[in-house]
């Protein structure tokens, strides 16, 4: 088994949720994992809200979201949970904005998104929310960049993205927001910019090598990772459609240059739409879709010390589209699609070596 510093990876199992799901929104606070909306078995978005006690590992039902949505993004601002945008019963975007007051068990409506978007993008810093791009009713792509002032349940414009986007990945480092990728359209986005929350302004930097969809995005070690994904064909491609890969992108912050790693560091598997992240001294790949005929359930992680792809710990249920979070040492892959919407909750941990 792989180990990470000393420690060795291994797969926690929780209690199914009572609710299958997709795209649905998850948040941890105060020992509790919380899971929001998202699409069940129907295909339509859920008010459904339900949380997994880790004390006790059993779900109870919390008051519904007043907004049915999928694919809504969430902030814990201390015993609130903000919930923002996403997609409704009526497959548009919603501008409601809405928050779980933990202690009192239920929902209070917040100050409206200026324009109606999902695909938002969020970063919390200092207690303030801010929302970055978004598809607005008409689909096109939103370069709006707004910040939420929770003391005065108000939104605030802020110098907009150079680059329009909606489900673009952030990363916050130190007085930074760094926001890569997404989509216009049906297109992926090669963007890579920073926002300055001091300057107040964008700095582009060198975009990604490679044009894809579904990939996976981490930041570790003042490097930004851009994994995999669908291959999108250009016009001197070999390909004529679009195809998995197992690219292996890095951006070295320090030096400002991306560099495209060599064959023989790219993932053992080629996967899209798979959750990543960081644990321990590993970039961590679990699940997504690939050439196979149903999703993966193979895991790998690469390893900043050694330089190399080694083998996790498989997914006790292999799944593609999962709501995925990173709390401690634990990294959740929440829902998502395995013959249909799942119910699965399971989270691959770094755990003292034996």
């Amino acid at each position: 088994m792989a180990t990470g510093g000393g420690r060795a990876f291994a797969w926690q199992v929780f209690p199914p949720m009572p609710t299958c799901r997709v795209y649905g929104t998850v948040a941890y606070q105060d020992g509790h994992l919380l899971v929001l909306g998202g699409c069940g078995r129907a295909g339509l978005p859920l008010d459904t809200a339900e949380t997994l006690d880790m004390a006790s590992h059993t779900w109870l039902a919390l008051a519904p979201l007043p907004t049915a949505r999928a694919g809504a993004a969430a902030v814990v601002l201390g015993k609130q949970v903000l919930v923002v945008g996403g997609v409704d019963e009526g497959q548009s975007p919603v501008a409601a904005v809405e928050a779980f007051l933990a202690d009192e068990g239920r929902w209070e409506r917040r100050a409206t998104l200026p324009q109606a978007a999902m695909g938002v993008a969020t970063v919390e810093r200092d207690g303030m929310v801010y929302a970055l791009g978004g598809m607005g009713p008409d689909t096109t792509p939103q370069a709006q960049v707004r910040v939420y002032e929770p003391r005065r349940d108000c939104w605030l414009s802020l110098p907009s993205m150079p680059t329009p986007c909606y489900g673009a990945s952030t990363f916050l480092k130190g007085n930074k927001i760094y926001v890569l990728g997404g989509r216009q359209g049906k297109l992926p986005v090669t963007a890579f910019e920073a926002f300055d929350l001091e300057a107040r302004t964008w700095t582009r930097h060198p975009s990604l090598p490679s044009r894809r969809a579904f990939a996976g995005c981490a930041m570790a070690e003042g490097s930004v990772f851009s994994l995999g994904g669908l291959q999108q064909p250009g016009p001197h491609n070999f390909y004529s459609r679009p195809h998995f890969v197992n690219t292996v992108e890095m951006f070295d912050l320090e030096h400002g240059s991306w560099t495209k790693l060599p064959r023989s560091l790219r993932m053992r598997d080629k996967r899209a739409d798979f959750v990543v992240g960081s644990l321990g001294d590993h970039i961590v790949a679990i699940g997504g879709l690939g050439n196979q005929p149903c999703p993966l359930g193979s895991v790998e992680g690469f390893s900043l010390a050694r330089r190399r792809w080694e083998a996790l710990p498989a997914m006790p249920t292999a799944r593609c589209s999962c709501s995925s979070l990173q709390a401690g040492p634990r990294l959740f892959a929440i829902g998502g699609v395995a013959q249909g919407p799942s119910q699965a909750v399971e989270a691959l941990c770094l755990c003292d070596g034996v």
